[in-house]
């Protein structure tokens, strides 16, 4: 059992999480009779036990689950690593076969020295759970992929998340700022396209 104080309905602080229970308490220090202390214990994600106890302690209800976000289902993964693309036949083929399927296709240009692209992929990993089945999610090093594809694909600067549909990029997030920064920029990109 972990312990996790909320400062505020959507803000609390927790330790290292590795059980699957939580004891989530608010202190209202102007109205102490409004404290709360929630005990959450669950069989699936962690994120749903988070979720239950803000809302006990809130005093709202718990939200709708969204119909196709993996992040509320028991057996979804909470991370799934990114496909290396290794070729340009290799980006062509899957960006062939995305079309075919009429999918959209997220892809992380990177380079392995790239401080900010190591701080991004995993970020992006936990990000490709929340839309997996649905999205695929690909990781390029520029270093070791020809440079016609660099070029090809538009990439300046790196980390670039694109997002390709219909064989063409149709939008793309150029990180230079925090990795959760860029998370939220390519979520909104992808909520965009749906």
């Amino acid at each position: 059992m972990y312990d996790a104080i909320l400062t505020s309905p959507s803000r609390f602080r927790l330790p290292p999480l590795s059980s699957r229970s939580l004891r989530l308490s608010r202190f209202d220090s102007k109205n102490p009779s409004s404290s709360c202390l929630a005990s959450v214990s669950t069989s699936g994600r962690l994120s749903k036990a988070i979720v239950a106890a803000t809302a006990a302690c809130s005093g709202v209800e718990e939200a709708p689950r969204p119909e196709n976000r993996a992040e509320f289902d028991d057996d979804a993964p909470t991370s799934i690593e990114l496909i290396p693309i290794a070729s340009e036949e290799q980006f062509d083929r899957i960006i062939a076969e995305a079309q075919q399927l009429e999918e959209s296709v997220i892809v992380l240009w990177m380079a392995h020295w790239c401080r900010k692209c190591i701080y991004l992929k995993p970020k992006l990993e936990k990000l490709a759970a929340d839309y997996y089945p649905r999205l695929r999610f690909y990781c390029v090093d520029v270093n070791t992929v020809s440079q016609r594809l660099v070029s090809r694909a538009g990439i300046t600067r790196m980390p670039t998340v694109q997002l390709w549909y219909d064989s063409r990029r149709q939008a793309e997030v150029i990180g230079g700022h925090k990795a959760w920064l860029i998370v939220d920029d390519v979520r909104k990109m992808i909520e965009n396209d749906d």
